[in-house]
């Protein structure tokens, strides 16, 4: 009885896929209903970006199989706040679950269709609903109010999402500050009086969790801008993240009070900086230069605001110092601000700019050496506060990473609360009726934006990427008659690896060996499986014995007849008659080669050596024993055959630049 009713009963569950265990790609779920048969409400859609562990991928995004499968069950998405963490997949993601409403606050809104005008996409038809802080929406069964909240953007948010079962609070990324520079404070009072009214459960940012104290404000910042610049004695440039409005502005008042120009460098920033002046977060006579004109201007009258704070290889202050940017150069005794922090797992990219500018003699100025960046998240002292106003029953972590939320999580049992439950991406928390558990979990993952391509974590791409990185790479081409011949020496090609081994035996030679002395191991009928031999191949080719080791990759196995249409493709790059049993390309010709049984392999009557052919008729050609070297246009062939060198005049015949069939 007690199970059927838990599937008839309704239930209001919180639902990470991305978000809870790591910084960035902010994607949670909140559902209302029968188990079975929840709708949903969809809370940010972020991203974050790839990393040294994947390399070739700029972007990351949370895997929304368990979305798609549910996409006629879905009420809405309201956005948070305009960071990428936070709504830069929805270009992506968003049409994959069926256009759903999307609810926004006017820069929110203005940032989400600067991105899909930059990204080609139409948004003239686009269900966003423009909602202002403070207003209440009904979406589907959830009653959502819009809370103003401190953060480094305009226009953050918490949300109080009331069901007929309880309220919960997702505060969304914030902080207290009472000099923001663009939007209001935190509501503090509204907060409390939600907390008056009894607040079942809170989903709380835990970035700075492991911090004591209080944040700086943004207003203090503003000033130790003024001070730097004015005592500037050269160029100076600032790079921040360019969603920053508060920083961009507190930027640019200290550049005109210090009687400097403001040159913007970067197309983020633009971007940005039409979204702020559209919805009245900057001065539409906002007064600056392009990059352009940054030559034109006396080096201590310019301050040059740079997108690149985290080191983006193709952001404007890494390419300032590569060199490669084409109109901002920095020099000897030039200042460069980074009013910005280090995000987890970006400190060597950022090392690597900040490296170069010193190695140019360019002084460099972090939140280490003056008060020129705050964090956007609350430390220990401003989660106290919150969960002082609030007084939840339940408490989950949210936005951090493992340290962060266990960090939070032991605060919040200290502070008092009832239950605090350690969620993960995946999680299928109930949060009420109380008492709040985890009840089930749904599939999670990533995606990677591979250049225009959406694929999948677990497709392999990006972990081959990083085999090679470190390992390198061997080739092998092999050509193979109907009857499980080789035709030729294999072709060998090989990437990232020696040229010799220790003995100085090329590993080009050692890998050929390799691959025939596998092919020559398998039964000849098996041969006749394409599959079978790459696979031999590759297992016997990247042996730790064959002393290579590494990974292999099998190009091609053509084990076709010589075939009119092989023979109309190739005839006219290679004039001579064709013969019609085996096949291969010697430098710019086509030969047939007969082969013999090799006396030192013991091969039977179908066996030879290594490839090394015996000529009928060839003019120039010579005959060196068993193992058949040969001479031609002067050139000398050398064998490795079982532990013996063989030697002799010769030339190597390969399958190079066969056509392929």
């Amino acid at each position: 009885m007690a199970g059927k009713d838990s599937k008839t009963k309704n239930t209001f569950v919180f639902v990470p896929l991305g978000g809870v265990g790591e910084i960035g790609m902010n994607l949670y779920l909140y559902g209302f209903g029968r188990e079975g048969a929840h709708t949903w409400l969809i809370v940010d859609m972020g991203v974050t970006f790839g990393g040294e562990l994947e390399p070739g991928i700029d972007v990351i995004l949370p895997d929304i199989r368990f979305l798609e499968e549910e996409r006629h069950n879905i009420a809405g998405l309201v956005l948070t706040h305009a960071h990428e963490d936070h709504y830069g997949a929805i270009p992506d993601l968003w049409p994959m679950i069926g256009r759903v409403p999307i609810y926004a606050t006017p820069f929110t809104a203005e940032m989400l269709r600067g991105k899909l005008s930059e990204m080609r996409m139409d948004d003239d038809d686009l269900p966003l609903e423009v909602v202002p802080l403070g207003a209440r929406r009904q979406i589907g069964p959830f009653d959502v109010e819009l809370i103003s909240m401190s953060h480094s953007i305009p226009e953050p948010m918490a949300l109080a999402i009331r069901t007929p079962l309880g309220t919960v609070l997702h505060t969304g990324d914030w902080k207290l500050d009472e000099t923001p520079l663009t939007s209001a404070p935190t509501d503090e009072n509204r907060l409390r009086e939600i907390g008056r009214e009894g607040l079942d459960a809170l989903i709380c940012d835990s970035t700075n969790a492991i911090r004591e104290g209080v944040s700086p404000s943004e207003g203090e910042v503003a000033e130790n801008l003024v001070n730097l610049i004015r005592q500037a004695p050269a160029c100076v440039a600032v790079t921040t993240f360019a969603s920053n409005v508060g920083r961009l502005k507190s930027v640019a008042n200290a550049t005109h009070a210090a009687g400097r120009e403001l040159v913007v460098v970067g197309r983020a920033m633009y971007r940005v900086i039409e979204a702020a002046q559209a919805t009245g977060y900057l001065d539409p006579e906002l007064r600056f230069h392009q990059e352009t004109a940054f030559a034109q201007l006396p080096p201590d009258k310019v301050v040059a605001l740079c997108t690149g704070s985290q080191g983006e290889p193709r952001a404007a202050l890494s390419r300032i110092a590569s060199g490669e940017h084409p109109h901002v150069s920095l020099k000897q005794g030039d200042w460069v601000i980074f009013s910005s922090r280090t995000i987890p797992g970006n400190e060597k990219a950022v090392g690597r700019v900040q490296n170069a500018l010193s190695d140019d003699g360019i002084e460099i100025l972090t939140d280490q050496d003056a008060l020129v960046h705050v964090s956007g998240h609350p430390r220990r002292g401003e989660l106290e506060q919150l969960y002082d106003w609030l007084k939840p029953d339940i408490a989950v972590p949210m936005h951090g990473e493992g340290r962060h939320l266990e960090a939070h999580a032991e605060l919040a049992e200290d502070l008092g609360v009832k239950q605090v439950i350690r969620a993960r991406n995946g999680t299928m928390v109930q949060l009420l009726p109380k008492p709040a558990a985890i009840v089930d979990d749904v599939p999670v993952g990533r995606l990677y934006r591979d250049g225009r391509i959406l694929t999948s974590a677990d497709e392999g791409q990006v972990r081959e990427r990083r085999k090679l990185g470190f390992a390198g790479i061997a080739s092998v081409s092999l050509v193979l008659t109907t009857k499980g011949e080789l035709v030729a020496d294999p072709e060998i090609a090989l990437m990232g690896l020696p040229a010799e081994d220790n003995d100085g035996v090329p590993l080009e030679e050692i890998a050929r060996d390799a691959a025939i002395g596998t092919v020559e191991s398998i039964p000849r009928p098996r041969r006749k499986d394409p599959q079978l031999v790459s696979e031999a191949v590759r297992r016997g080719v990247g042996r730790p014995e064959s002393g290579l080791g590494q990974e292999t990759r099998l190009h091609r196995v053509d084990d076709g007849p010589l075939t009119a249409a092989k023979r109309a493709r190739w005839e006219p790059q290679f004039p001579r008659t064709l013969p019609d049993k085996r096949v291969f390309q010697a430098g710019a010709e086509i030969h047939d080669w007969p082969f013999e049984p090799c006396r030192h392999c013991r091969a039977g009557p179908d066996g030879r050596h290594g490839g090394l052919p015996r000529h009928v008729g060839g003019e120039g050609l010579s005959r060196r024993g068993s193992a058949r070297t040969w001479r031609s246009n002067g050139l000398h062939r050398t064998a490795e055959h079982q532990g013996r060198t063989l030697r002799g005049p010769g030339r190597q015949i390969s399958d190079r630049g066969l056509p392929r069939a």
